[in-house]
């Protein structure tokens, strides 16, 4: 027995006639938000250089449309979205809270490497 997939994507926004047309347009809304992140990557506008929670705006732009593209990979590629609600919940939620723990412990020790870089001295050993 063949499984059929869901040919929409956008929660059912855009609905397509066949699996070619909905990998093209995966492939374009992929590439879309890809263009988005080079285009502000090599012009790093002015306005999002300001502090947002530690960093600056534009890294946070980065962190969130690399989050978009991860889900919406994992969501049609990976064909999630036609599991059942518990194995994505569980999927999902343990790659959010992982990528958040990792976000985390980044900023922290990359605050504290900067800051002995820039001020020459060890506040603590461990």
């Amino acid at each position: 027995m063949a499984h059929e997939h869901k040919l929409e994507i956008f929660r059912g926004l855009l609905k397509f006639k066949s699996n070619t047309q909905k990998i093209w347009g995966v492939l374009i809304f992929l590439s879309i938000v890809t263009a988005i992140e080079v285009t502000l990557g090599i012009y790093k506008p002015d306005s999002l250089m300001g502090l947002f929670l530690g960093m600056k705006l534009l890294n946070w732009i980065f962190i969130a449309l690399t989050i978009v593209k991860a889900y919406y990979i994992t969501w049609d590629f990976m064909h999630m979205r036609d599991e059942t609600k518990a194995l994505r919940r569980m999927v999902i939620w343990t790659a959010v809270f992982l990528i958040i723990y990792l976000v985390f412990i980044l900023l922290q020790e990359g605050g504290y490497i900067f800051k002995v870089w820039d001020e020459g001295y060890i506040t603590h050993d461990f």
